[in-house]
């Protein structure tokens, strides 16, 4: 499989393969998992989030994803934490707005190890729970994962809109089901200084 799968409502799953799915939080990643296991697809959930301050926030967050995936009964990897590195392809940013030039590149940065890991591993399709926040830019989490993929020949790039659908509403409800760590900042030390809620 090449390209990007995906009809005029992006929500045609994938037909063959192992699907990938990066995942930033377990509030963003809650309803897209139980829509996944419903339709028949078990994902590996892929945990690659450098961008997230501090390592104890980092741990916090992780250990929200795995106390969720184990309800599914899924795997869950959990990629290098390169703050440094995620640190230094961001130079230049720190005072870019969000949705501006650094999120576009703090995607591509997660989004291209996700895709290598898939690449790696066998995975012929990759999708993310980035979008599913109402605070993120839905086009420039799409043009970071074509362009990941893109170096990945093999990897295909699935651009769906997970706020469609009623999963955003159902997003809201497994929040407060799970009573999940709910953090009020996306993860980096540049949007702490918005207060952007992750709800």
């Amino acid at each position: 499989m090449s390209g990007k799968m995906r009809n005029t409502a992006g929500e045609v799953p994938p037909e063959e393969g192992k699907v990938l799915l990066h995942v930033c939080c377990a509030p963003c990643s809650g309803a897209i998992v139980e829509s996944l296991v419903r339709d028949g697809i078990r994902p590996v959930l892929f945990f690659s989030n450098s961008n997230i301050f501090p390592a104890a926030e980092f741990e916090k967050r992780y250990a929200e994803v795995l106390r969720y995936a184990a309800l599914f009964g899924l795997e869950v990897v959990c990629d290098e934490y390169a703050p440094a590195a995620w640190l230094e392809a961001v130079k230049g940013l720190e005072d870019e707005p969000e949705r501006g030039r650094r999120c576009s590149v703090c995607f591509r940065f997660r989004l291209e190890r996700a895709a290598a890991y898939a690449s790696e591993h066998g995975f012929s399709v990759l999708a993310t729970t980035l979008a599913s926040s109402r605070w993120k830019d839905l086009t420039q989490v799409d043009a970071a994962g074509e362009e990941a993929c893109a170096r990945y020949p093999g990897v295909t790039w699935w651009g769906r809109n997970w706020r469609k659908g009623g999963l955003q509403e159902r997003r809201s409800a497994i929040i407060k089901e799970q009573q999940f760590y709910n953090q009020l900042y996306c993860g980096c030390p540049y949007s702490e200084n918005y207060g952007i809620s992750e709800d």
